[in-house]
């Protein structure tokens, strides 16, 4: 079995709320020199079978679809080794 992982972020021109009250909280707690945080979420797919260019391209489907909000974040995916 292989491992894909889809990375989605907030676009940049987003505002990012949660990635704000980590970067204001870290000064707080003795972390310095941190000038933003950006949240975003990693899904990790158990993929059975090989991972060809027809897996990529429904893992991508499924992501654009599901697992992101195209609207407001962006998208990445890769095979782990």
């Amino acid at each position: 079995m292989a491992r894909v992982v889809v990375d989605v972020m907030l676009k940049p021109e987003i505002l990012d709320p949660q990635g704000q009250a980590v970067q204001r909280a870290l000064p707080r707690l003795g972390f310095d020199g941190i000038a933003d945080v950006r949240q975003g979420k990693r899904f990790e797919l158990e993929v059975e079978g090989p991972v060809d260019d027809a897996a990529l391209a429904r893992i991508h489907e499924m992501a654009e679809t599901f697992l992101a909000n195209t609207v407001i974040e962006d998208f990445v995916v890769k095979v782990e080794s």
